[in-house]
């Protein structure tokens, strides 16, 4: 289904600071929103490490939990279970993404640059509860900040005959923009849920959606993209 382009293209998160002059800049990007025939839903990196210390302020929290996405973390919960369920109901691939740190995948000492190195515990990238995967999902680990980089993920997509790849899931500046610029790399019509997606800095949050938004991705609110998969069949 195709949304018009028209005064709602601005209407997200960034709208509060992105000044006038720069949506002047990048006025030639408006264009009509869609989602393809075919959607999978990525979650990225939905695990217990980014959850760690409750709803509170990052800031409040990052001395003791430093991964902890805190707040918007916990805020992001609701809309993406509610994503997730449309997929499951509509029987539409959703894929597990998260990072790999098993002691026996780490050959190398491999590293992501500049993350703090916690000692081996299962539980942390284990996927939070809330979005554990159910019988007949795909999970992928992944070593790198793209879900795509160095896993089967763009080779599942296309023997699916997907044509739209939804991203859920942390952070949004970066493995889901990682993976969300992967996704258009591929060929992949990419979008993104807004609220669905998550930061420790909602600033980075913010502008790596501006980003997006105008240049490799649609973004949408949940309820405008539900509405969007429901009219996926009229045609785009």
């Amino acid at each position: 289904m195709s949304i018009t382009a028209n005064d709602t293209f601005e209407d997200h998160v960034w709208k509060d600071l992105v000044p006038p002059e720069i949506l002047k800049v990048f006025s030639h990007y408006r264009r009509g929103l869609r989602v393809g025939r075919r959607p999978a839903l990525v979650m990225v990196d939905l695990y217990n490490l980014v959850y760690e210390g409750g709803a509170r302020p990052v800031h409040q929290i990052v001395d003791q939990y430093s991964s902890s996405c805190g707040e918007y973390a916990w805020a992001a919960i609701e809309p993406t279970q509610r994503l997730l369920a449309y997929f499951r109901a509509q029987g539409l691939p959703v894929i597990h993404v998260t990072y790999d740190d098993r002691p026996e995948t780490d050959h190398q000492g491999m590293v992501p640059t500049f993350r703090k190195k916690y000692a081996y515990d299962p539980r942390l990238y284990q996927i939070k509860q809330e979005f554990e995967p159910i019988d007949g999902e795909q999970f992928i680990y992944k070593k790198r900040a793209s879900a795509f980089f160095g896993t089967p993920l763009a080779t599942s997509l296309v023997q699916q005959g997907i044509d739209s790849v939804v991203i859920a899931g942390e952070t949004t500046s970066g493995c889901v923009r990682a993976s969300a610029v992967d996704s258009y790399s591929y060929g992949f019509h990419t979008v993104i849920a807004e609220d669905c997606v998550f930061d420790r800095s909602i600033l980075s949050h913010k502008i790596s959606l501006f980003d997006l938004h105008h240049k490799y991705a649609d973004v949408f609110t949940t309820d405008t993209l539900l509405s969007a998969l429901d009219g996926r069949d009229a045609g785009a």
